[in-house]
């Protein structure tokens, strides 16, 4: 193919024009560079968005297209199967290169493979690039050749083989290509308007490059040095908050890797939550590097004996735990956190979760399907083998025993009931000895304080302590199945 014709950057979650190695390879090819998303929801394999991410998706694509009209390019949108879409846009443009950064998801491995084979069996230079992990689920093995299936041992793995690559650079002006027809972001109606229930999302967050570079800055001047015991604190601004940016390729892995490490030398507080931060990194590596080796983990239990578990059909209790109206105020923040955020704090991650697959016995698919649906970081290798790690049936995943007591870690992570309050405003007025049992309160301390439970603020729909006994009567009952 001649060197003049069109390069096609393909964009697909590396939303960012910084360190983007497939701009960067298009940069220097020398072509002109026509910029293409793809709305791609139809080919087998592929699972639509859910509606945050949906929404969140929206306001990336507007931040990326201001970024790159500003460097010369427009943003082609098209919707439909990636491959044809290239297709036609290649015959469109007389295109002569494609390049893209690499998705490990099962549908995209199968359907990216065979646009390569295909694109470079008609002559196109085809390349893909890692633009979204550390290292690649290939380039780390076991001494045996094998993938990684603990965490420890693969961190202690990645921290002797990465470092972090020179950021690719992108120029500031940008050759434009021929000029092409695009959708209109609009007529995608990635938000939704008949409810509009996204004006929490617009509260809470602001997408794009821009707010991903400024959120990793914040991050690392003000809540760094405390991070190693804040994220576990949901009453605390402690956590990063960069896992859409992450999941949405805003800021690559790269980036903030880098930017953590200039602390490491430093030593005492801050090179501490560093090393934390960086571990973090690290588990979302890891996650991808079992789905790309494991891909039926993204809906199969990796733990045969699991496939035995009797669940319970319980609609109404995952009615209840979806609601935020469980009668376990910890549980019912952090549910309401997510409906209106789309995002939940790590630790209540854990909490709801094992809540919900523990104490009511529902499957854990049904929790990362509604997880799918809310969240604006939702992520098909974090999101199953986070709820796999919680209901023990995935890899190097947290016991099935070991249960989660809802009102014992909200006394110890949300000691003066600051998180509850803010997302379950019925119970703002009681005292912090009973903010996370309500139950367990006299009826002068509930009368005080507004509350009647079983009206303002639900009953409790099971007893802990009887849930957590019924939950290891089943586990006792698969242990040693075999599918």
């Amino acid at each position: 193919m001649s060197p003049n014709l069109p390069a096609i950057v393909w964009f697909r979650q590396d939303l960012r024009i910084a360190d983007n190695p497939a701009l960067a390879a298009a940069v220097a090819s020398g072509r002109p560079i026509i910029a293409l998303y793809v709305l791609d929801e139809v080919t087998d394999g592929i699972r639509a968005h859910g509606g945050a991410s949906r929404w969140w998706l929206h306001q990336s694509l507007e931040s990326l297209a201001s970024g790159l009209a500003e460097r010369g390019l427009s943003l082609v949108l098209r919707k439909g199967a990636a491959a044809d879409v290239l297709g036609d846009l290649i015959g469109e443009a007389d295109a002569g290169a494609v390049y893209w950064n690499r998705c490990y998801e099962p549908g995209a491995v199968t359907r990216d493979s065979a646009i390569k084979n295909d694109l470079k069996s008609k002559g196109l230079d085809t390349e893909s690039f890692n633009g979204s992990l550390l290292l690649e689920p290939w380039q780390i093995a076991t001494g045996q050749g094998e993938p990684y299936k603990v965490f420890t041992p693969f961190w202690r793995r990645l921290r002797e083989l990465y470092t972090a690559p020179e950021p690719a650079r992108i120029p500031e002006d940008l050759p434009p290509g021929p000029k092409l027809e695009s959708d209109a972001l609009a007529d995608w109606a990635l938000c939704p308007t008949r409810p509009d229930w996204a004006g929490g999302l617009r509260e809470a967050w602001s997408a794009g490059e821009h707010a991903a570079r400024g959120r990793l800055a914040q991050f690392l001047d003000d809540a760094v040095a405390d991070y190693p015991e804040d994220r576990n604190r949901p009453d605390r601004e402690g956590t990063s908050r960069l896992s859409p940016h992450l999941h949405w390729g805003e800021i690559s892995p790269h980036q903030v890797w880098r930017a953590g490490a200039k602390l490491l030398d430093e030593g005492g507080a801050r090179a501490k939550g560093a090393e934390s931060l960086l571990r973090e990194l690290a588990w979302r590596d890891f996650n991808h590097h079992l789905l790309f080796h494991f891909p039926e983990i993204a809906r199969e239990n990796w733990k045969p004996d699991f496939d035995h578990f009797p669940w319970r059909e319980n609609p109404d209790g995952l009615a209840a735990w979806q609601a935020g109206k469980t009668g376990y105020p910890m549980v019912d923040a952090g549910m309401r956190e997510l409906w209106h955020t789309g995002f939940m704090h790590n630790r209540v991650r854990m909490i709801v979760g094992s809540f919900l697959i523990k104490d009511l016995l529902v499957d854990w698919r049904d929790g990362e399907a509604w997880f799918w649906d809310t969240l604006v970081d939702a992520d098909l290798a974090n999101n199953a083998g986070n709820w796999q790690w919680v209901a023990g049936s995935g890899a190097d995943a947290s016991p099935f025993f070991r249960v989660f007591n809802p009102f014992t870690q909200g006394e110890k992570f949300d000691p003066e009931g600051v998180y509850v309050r803010a997302w379950v405003p019925e119970l703002a007025e009681m005292p912090d000895k009973f903010i996370h049992r309500p139950w367990d309160a006299p009826d002068e301390v509930l009368s005080g304080a507004g509350v009647r439970l079983g009206e303002t603020y639900p009953e409790r729909l099971v007893d802990h302590a009887a849930a957590r006994d019924r939950a290891l009567e089943a586990y006792k009952s698969i242990k040693g199945k075999e599918s």
